[in-house]
């Protein structure tokens, strides 16, 4: 009878396992969906696209809407395609990640570890930075931009960049270090090491976690930015989301849409892959400083 009973139980258990997995699975090609429907328009030539079902796979196989949103769509007033935007914003990212990201990690440090008179007011402050929307900052930094003789430039979107994402970057560390033993820290003072030895001896050998929570966050807010690029770059300097803008908005007559597809599929390709090679350390290091332990 107990053996019975406990068939039956693995038995419900597999079965209502399966059905769990069968709406996630539902769920998830919902989600997809509309990139599968980019991906496959992308690869077709923009005849079937303008005269079949966009759901419907290719008759012929082409990959030449990608090439030509990388390197000969027209995007302004002549055809560049967006290899040069593509190379612009990873000019952008790549230092405004590293330096927010060690900033942060330095101001998370010193508001739990080196505690002064006032430090709360100071995290408060940084914290209720993150809750200001862009277009209120659009008009200051602007005009900063124009005093420190930064506007319009790769090194100008970099410091914006910095300046909104160092209240994040702070509020990650600071939580993650709170949770990490003081004592350690008061031997090493004891031992005579000093502020900066402390830093990166002791606190960033084990910030591994939080330090991929800050990267992918920056990575995607910054990557993924077109307020703060329509706003203050220049044809030069201007990154990856408003060139795609300039792309689909240039197209006269016909829209290409084939190469639409294609350009948007380049422009989310680095945060894809970003998300699906560290996506489960960000969930691990969002968790890692959220209990004391």
């Amino acid at each position: 009878m107990g053996s019975a009973a406990q068939d039956t139980a693995v038995h419900t258990g597999r079965v209502a396992r399966t059905f769990i997995y069968l709406v996630l699975l539902l769920f998830a090609l919902f989600y997809l969906l509309p990139f599968l429907v980019m991906l496959i328009n992308s690869v077709k030539p923009l005849s079937e696209i303008t005269s079949g079902n966009m759901l419907a796979l290719p008759a012929v196989w082409t990959i030449e809407p990608w090439l030509s949103a990388w390197s000969t769509a027209q995007i302004g007033v002549e055809p560049t395609g967006l290899k040069p935007y593509f190379v612009n914003s990873l000019l952008m990212v790549v230092p405004a990640v590293a330096i927010s990201t060690i900033l942060g990690a330095l101001n998370g440090y010193v508001l739990t570890k080196w505690r002064f008179r006032g430090d709360g007011i100071l995290f408060g402050l940084m914290l209720f930075s993150c809750f200001i929307p862009f277009q209120i900052v659009l008009i200051p930094m602007a005009r900063t931009l124009g005093i420190l003789g930064m506007a319009g430039s790769t090194p100008g979107l970099v410091l914006v960049h910095v300046v909104y994402g160092l209240g994040f970057t702070t509020l990650f560390f600071r939580n993650y270090y709170a949770a990490f033993p003081t004592e350690l820290v008061r031997a090493a003072m004891i031992d005579g090491a000093g502020f900066f030895k402390i830093f990166w001896r002791i606190m960033l050998p084990v910030s591994g976690p939080i330090m991929v929570v800050s990267i992918i966050w920056q990575f995607t807010n910054i990557w993924n930015d077109f307020l703060f690029g329509a706003s203050f770059a220049d044809l030069d300097s201007m990154p990856m989301t408003v060139a795609l803008n300039n792309l689909v908005n240039s197209s006269t007559g016909v829209k290409e849409y084939n190469v639409h597809f294609a350009g948007a599929i380049i422009a989310a390709l680095p945060t894809l892959v970003v998300y699906v090679v560290a996506g489960r350390y960000f969930v691990r290091g969002l968790m890692a400083g959220s209990v004391k332990g």
